[in-house]
């Protein structure tokens, strides 16, 4: 796609203020394994970064999802995968179904602030038993009279210890299931809730997470995000953006990775030359670069594709199937050039080859999006089931 001045000056607006607030305090908040999210999310909600394809009455600006892709590549000049998260979960995660879907009441009480950087949401979905396996959640929201009464758990929640609230998909009834998962507004401080420790993750360890159960919850049903029933469709909808911001936030950053290495490689000399003049290192990053270009071509074609209002489910699983699968060929082969270096664990190659390694797992596997794929192009088994879900994505 073509990128106007204006989408240039959002992109490097963003790039200043990572530049400036993120990147200086990424080692201390790495070791602390938590990053002050209200005082983070606060300053880039005052310069509306948080709601920029949100609507304008919410307090966002009300732009079409070119502008908030442009920001999503903004953050590959983070220094690390887990505050990029953070913020992806709050802007293409946990609020599209709320800005879409939710009732004036329901946007005004907790899309208002997302956007304003006043509250820090979070999105639960994923149990321990049910990650990709979205249709096998056992959290249940039972209703007893104007209220729904919440028992269940949710793990590996970004941003959970921090949250305000969560953006959570439970079991309201006991019908298909397919059909009988609703998406609700949860606050967090709601008695019944308890979280667990932050957890020990091999990457993103300045992003908070941690599991959380929920016993007796006691939440009004007005909370409700749309229809009743239709929150797995919801959450496959949000999943696209999620998959989208999955691969926009790594291309930059993958381009980040290979300047590094090539610049280190032009410096670091065997064997009386260059590591950069042996034709195998610099054919490499060659073809690294093809393949980041190549990665951002698929990435913009969804972004057209979403701009347009159309189904971007195949395109974006795509996407992410490729940017999980890029960021760990790309991560692997910069490292060896590195050499002893790159083992090190505050090198920027390791870094990115722990954070971005959640690419292939979080959101939906990589075996996930090859499913989608297939059972879109008519390929996989049951071939009634591919029609239906053709049929599906072309509405």
């Amino acid at each position: 796609m073509e990128y106007t001045e204006e989408h240039r000056k959002m992109k490097s607006a963003v790039v200043k203020f990572v530049e400036a607030e993120i990147n200086p305090y990424v080692p201390e908040w790495e070791e602390a394994g938590i990053f002050p999210a209200h005082e983070l999310f606060k300053k880039m909600g005052d310069l509306g970064f948080l709601g920029i394809n949100k609507p304008e009455e919410y307090g966002g600006m009300g732009l079409d999802y070119s502008y908030q892709a442009v920001t999503i590549e903004a953050l590959g000049a983070c220094v690390c995968g887990g505050v990029p998260m953070a913020i992806g979960v709050q802007t293409d995660m946990a609020t599209p179904a709320l800005s879409r879907f939710g009732s004036d009441e329901l946007r005004s009480e907790f899309l208002t602030p997302a956007i304003a950087g006043d509250m820090v949401a979070c999105v639960g979905v994923s149990e321990a038993h049910a990650g990709s396996d979205v249709a096998n959640i056992k959290t249940n929201a039972v209703k007893d009279g104007d209220d729904y009464i919440i028992n269940g758990s949710k793990m590996w929640i970004t941003n959970s210890t921090q949250a305000d609230f969560m953006c959570m998909l439970a079991n309201t009834s006991d019908g298909h299931k397919h059909q009988n998962k609703s998406l609700i507004i949860v606050p967090m401080d709601t008695a019944g809730i308890t979280k667990s420790d932050r957890l020990n993750k091999l990457g993103q360890r300045s992003s908070d997470t941690a599991q959380i159960f929920f016993d007796d919850v006691r939440i009004p049903q007005r909370n409700l995000i749309g229809t009743e029933g239709a929150g797995f469709m919801y959450q496959m909808l949000q999943f696209q953006e999620e998959r989208l911001w999955c691969a926009l936030s790594l291309i930059d950053g993958m381009d980040r990775i290979i300047q590094l290495t090539e610049d280190y490689c032009r410096e670091r000399s065997a064997f009386n030359q260059s590591i950069l003049d042996f034709q195998v290192v610099h054919f490499r990053l060659g073809e690294l670069r093809t393949e980041v270009e190549l990665l951002r071509a698929l990435s913009e074609k969804c972004v057209e594709a979403m701009v347009r209002g159309e189904n971007v489910t195949r395109l974006a699983s795509m996407a992410k199937l490729k940017a999980g699968r890029l960021s760990r060929e790309l991560s692997d082969a910069c490292l060896q050039y590195w050499g002893g270096m790159g083992y090190m664990w505050d090198n920027p190659v390791s870094q990115f080859m722990r954070d971005s390694r959640l690419t292939s797992i979080g959101g939906g596997a990589d075996e996930v999006m090859l499913s989608i794929i297939s059972k879109l192009d008519g390929t996989m088994p049951n071939p009634k089931k591919n029609r239906a879900m053709q049929k599906e994505a072309a509405e």
